[in-house]
């Protein structure tokens, strides 16, 4: 599938990849895929398709990177109040959960961890990943699904444009969270990248 990509494409999901390490992150998740594709030029003219209709969208770098730092700290799928009470009817109190483990195990025994690069043969730095590679099953889906959306719009390549069809496709993964909360609505979003990719054909 990648050999369809174009270098613009690659290009992002090798940034992917160097934000999913730079917020510690052992996975690359449709978040950091957001992230590259927002950091993709953002002064320059040759940037690619996705980050101009992200930005003329409203969706900035900074203000998706606060947000997805946010959700990081709160651990995978941080329970909303709403949630909580829910528990609370039920006889779960969270907090005192938390407090629990954190005085047994120490404070931020809930937040995720990563583990360090280990050292193969001869003390060389090795990379691992827990198995599966470095992607995401959800981000796995929007690569999956931007061939799919380049082969509905007859495209013979895999364009910037098309992953972030894919991932509003997939609609679930954080990225479109962050996306969603930052008042970007999906539909429009669809629509500028379709309206974008018609006025390239013209």
């Amino acid at each position: 599938m990648f050999e369809r990509f174009t270098d613009r494409a690659r290009s992002v999901v090798k940034g992917a990849v160097t934000e999913a390490k730079a917020l510690q992150q052992e996975k690359v998740g449709t978040e950091h895929l957001l992230l590259a594709m927002l950091d993709d030029d953002p002064e320059g003219a040759g940037g690619g398709v996705a980050g101009r209709v992200l930005r003329d969208a409203g969706a900035s770098a900074d203000d998706i990177r606060a947000r997805i730092k946010s959700h990081l700290e709160q651990g995978p799928r941080g329970l909303d109040e709403a949630d909580a009470e829910a528990l609370r009817q039920i006889g779960i109190d969270l907090d005192a959960v938390r407090q629990k483990i954190e005085a047994t195990f120490g404070e931020g025994a809930l937040r995720p961890r990563t583990r360090p690069p280990s050292r193969g043969l001869f003390g060389l730095r090795r990379r691992r990943y827990i198995a599966g590679g470095p992607f995401s099953p959800r981000a796995k889906k929007v690569l999956e699904l931007s061939l799919r959306e380049a082969l509905r719009l007859k495209h013979k390549y895999i364009g910037t444009e098309h992953v972030l069809l894919g991932m509003i496709r997939e609609g679930e993964g954080l990225g479109v969270l962050v996306l969603t909360e930052a008042g970007v609505e999906l539909d429009d979003l669809r629509r500028r990248v379709e309206v974008e990719i018609r006025a390239a054909a013209a």
